[in-house]
């Protein structure tokens, strides 16, 4: 019972950390990523279609990204979804390819960027601090229904908050890693 609550509390902690890093691939770091426009839906013959699905999007160099939709006109679609997906990315058509340029970050775009990298750090602390409590009250639970002793009970939620404080040091490493990133001119 007991080994169960661990478990689900690691795998939800885990998630937690997961879900962070890939909110972290969206924040432009002055430097070409493609993962910047996975998210970009395209209007494909009257559906909603991710940008992967119709055109090859890759790295031109380590400032631009390069699209290459698949059918020639579908060029017009794509540049109209990259600038409604308040990117602040300008497309540059030349024949059937689009370049985006990544403009290189101000000092001022890094701080704010770092205010919004800690504050999704913070959320993902928060996320983990409430699995903790979840988890501590399950063990509670079956304190009170007697299916625990007293030592078991406290022994697993020592183990749960060397969960938490294993997973909220996992949390501050990719904040860390990621703020590196941004400010690295």
């Amino acid at each position: 019972m007991l080994n169960e609550i661990k478990k689900d509390a690691e795998s939800r902690m885990g998630k937690s950390i997961e879900a962070l890093k890939h909110n972290l691939i969206k924040l432009r770091t002055g430097r070409a990523n493609t993962a910047i426009v996975d998210h970009i839906k395209v209007d494909y013959y009257g559906s909603e279609m991710p940008l992967s699905q119709v055109a090859s999007v890759a790295i031109g160099d380590a400032r631009s990204i390069i699209i290459t939709p698949w059918e020639k006109q579908m060029v017009g679609p794509v540049e109209k979804a990259i600038l409604a997906s308040n990117l602040g990315l300008t497309p540059n058509t030349a024949g059937t390819v689009i370049r985006l340029n990544i403009p290189a970050l101000t000092e001022e775009r890094r701080r704010d960027l770092t205010k919004v990298l800690h504050s999704e750090g913070e959320d993902a602390k928060v996320a983990i601090r409430n699995i903790r409590r979840d988890a501590n009250q399950q063990v509670k639970e079956l304190l009170k229904e007697k299916q625990l002793a007293e030592d078991e009970a406290s022994r697993g939620e020592a183990d749960i908050q060397k969960l938490t404080d294993a997973s909220i040091s996992d949390v501050d490493e990719v904040v860390k890693v990621k703020e590196a990133e941004l400010m690295s001119v």
